[in-house]
C-alpha cells in the first residue's frame, strides 16, 4: 500500500512538472494533478491492456510504435475530463506522454526499492 501511495505521489509530481516543460499545458493545482494521476493509472492498469489487444495489429505494423499514440489520448482524455488540467492538442499531449513517463520511470526506479531487496 505505501509502494501505491509513493508511485501516487511520483506520478503526480510528473505531472505538476509537465507545464514547465510545455507551454500547451496548464495544471491550476495539486488537487488537480492528485485526480489527473489517479485516473491515468486507473486507465493505464484497466483499460489500456484491452485497448492493446484491440489495436494490435497497429501495434504490430509500428512495431509498438501506436502505444505512444494510446497513451497521449489518455493524457488528451484526463485533460478533457478534469478541470484544472488543460493539453492544447494531440501533439502536445504525445510529447507530454513521453515527458511524463520518462520522469515517472526515473523517479520510481530511484525512489522505489527493488523486488530484488
Amino acid at each position: 500500500m505505501i509502494q501505491w501511495l509513493i508511485l501516487w505521489a511520483i506520478n503526480t509530481t510528473a505531472l505538476m512538472a509537465l507545464p514547465f516543460f510545455f507551454d500547451n499545458i496548464h495544471m491550476q493545482g495539486w488537487s488537480s494533478a492528485l485526480i489527473a494521476a489517479a485516473i491515468l493509472g486507473l486507465l493505464n492498469t484497466f483499460i489500456k491492456p484491452i485497448v492493446q489487444i484491440l489495436t494490435l495489429p497497429l501495434q504490430i505494423i509500428t512495431l509498438g510504435l501506436f502505444t505512444w499514440v494510446i497513451n497521449a489520448l489518455f493524457m488528451l482524455f484526463v485533460g478533457n475530463i478534469i478541470d484544472g488540467f488543460v493539453i492544447d492538442g494531440f501533439w502536445t499531449a504525445m510529447l507530454a506522454s513521453v515527458v511524463y513517463s520518462l520522469i515517472s520511470w526515473a523517479s520510481a526506479t530511484i525512489l522505489l526499492p527493488s523486488k530484488d531487496e
